[in-house]
């Protein structure tokens, strides 16, 4: 499994990879606001919320910046799975907090870039657009 060595697949890969990266530092910062700085509530979190939320929606980023430092697609679309369940429970309220789902599309996003960046999967889509 070695990495395509053209200037395309190298684009490919490097955009997979600031993919992950932004968007689990993007996912960090969220998570920050929603548990320390939360703008919609008065009242102060308790350790079992934060606990919960870190498990929930920080530990997937923490896992989507590693994916992207190792270049491991897999545990890229690991990240994505576990963050999806309470991305798409908090895309339903209002607020910033919705924006979590889009950090946990741009995980499924790098984890595309960083799959079809591999040698023999961009050299059979090249082959099929000829």
């Amino acid at each position: 499994m070695t990495d395509l060595k053209t200037e395309e697949g190298l684009k490919v890969r490097l955009a997979g990879i600031l993919f992950g990266v932004i968007a689990g530092l993007f996912s960090i910062g969220l998570w920050v606001i929603f548990v320390f700085y939360n703008p919609y509530s008065s009242t102060p979190v308790e350790g079992n919320t934060v606990m919960t939320t870190f498990m929930m929606l920080c530990l997937p980023a923490l896992l989507a910046i590693f994916s992207s430092f190792i270049q491991k697609e897999y545990l890229m679309f690991i990240a994505f799975i576990l963050s999806l369940p309470i991305s798409f429970y908090l895309f339903g309220t209002p607020g910033i907090f919705r924006l979590f789902f889009a950090s946990c599309i741009a995980y499924f996003i790098g984890f595309l870039l960083l799959f079809f960046s591999r040698k023999n999967r961009v050299q059979f889509f090249k082959s099929e657009k000829q």
